[in-house]
């Protein structure tokens, strides 16, 4: 079965990953990388982790993102101009099959994107293949299970019962952080380094600004298509679960957090 991106890659989307930076998203990976470094970036997305990657591998260094779609590899070329950055590169290619030799990078970096595989395992193999003796596979993954949230909010748990449900009719793990370890000792990976961190949403702006990002994308992401599309909600409710979004978003007390898993494997 083909790899379906739950997310999608609609505007509300880009402009939510396109917050993302090296130091919230990859900060157990930076202290392994120094100038000259060979990079390649699996689902870069917008970009902005990728052109972090770049700068920390310096002007001798070299990073890829890729994707395999081609609508955010534009996003990221106008955002690495926008850095002047020259030098990155942003390809359309697939992980399950990268169009690389084998040994031909230092690290090879995958932010939240195992979750949305049917075989991750097999991700892992291959992006193992094109990392050289002695480096880096890094991977870090969202828990879905784990996301904790006050106040109370119906909506909000319909929208993560839902969302979990259709990733794995999408044959893919939502949960997928916990199964990190696992799935790279099923690819053969041994030497390996795990770790979790946190996101937590817990300022007034940082609400606002999460919960009116999964707002917008409750009703305009491929999550609202395919919720549709699968008879698991419909049109009303998802305006409600969006509405249930920005209530949590402005409310005194509002607070959410999110566990990620990492593994750090050396090849």
């Amino acid at each position: 079965m083909a790899d379906v991106y739950l997310h999608g890659h609609h505007a509300s989307v880009l402009a939510s990953h396109g917050a993302r930076t090296a130091a919230d998203s990859a900060a157990y990976l930076l202290p392994h990388l120094r100038e000259g470094l060979r990079v390649l970036d699996v689902g870069c997305g917008p970009g902005t982790i990728t052109l972090d990657l770049a700068e920390a591998v310096g002007t001798t260094g070299e990073v890829i993102g890729i994707e395999n779609v081609a609508g955010p590899l534009a996003e990221a070329r106008r955002n690495a101009a926008a850095r002047g950055d020259a030098r990155t590169r942003f390809e359309l290619a697939d992980v399950m099959a990268l169009p690389y030799a084998a040994a031909s990078f230092d690290v090879v970096h995958a932010h939240q994107v195992l979750q949305h595989l049917t075989d991750p395992v097999g991700a892992l193999r291959e992006m193992a293949r094109v990392t050289r003796p002695g480096g880096l596979v890094a991977v870090r993954d969202v828990d879905y299970a784990s996301m904790v949230w006050h106040p109370e909010s119906a909506g909000m748990t319909r929208w993560l019962e839902v969302y979990r449900r259709l990733a794995r009719l999408n044959h893919a793990e939502p949960d997928a952080g916990r199964h990190l370890v696992a799935w790279a000792h099923a690819a053969g990976l041994e030497r390996l380094a795990p770790s979790a961190s946190l996101w937590t949403y817990a300022t007034a702006e940082q609400c606002a600004w999460w919960g009116g990002v999964w707002a917008r994308r409750t009703l305009h992401s491929t999550f609202a298509t395919q919720a549709v599309g699968r008879g698991l909600l419909t049109r009303d409710e998802l305006v409600e679960v969006s509405e249930a979004w920005r209530a949590w978003s402005v409310h005194p007390d509002a607070w959410f957090a999110m566990t990620h898993a990492e593994v750090l494997a050396t090849v």
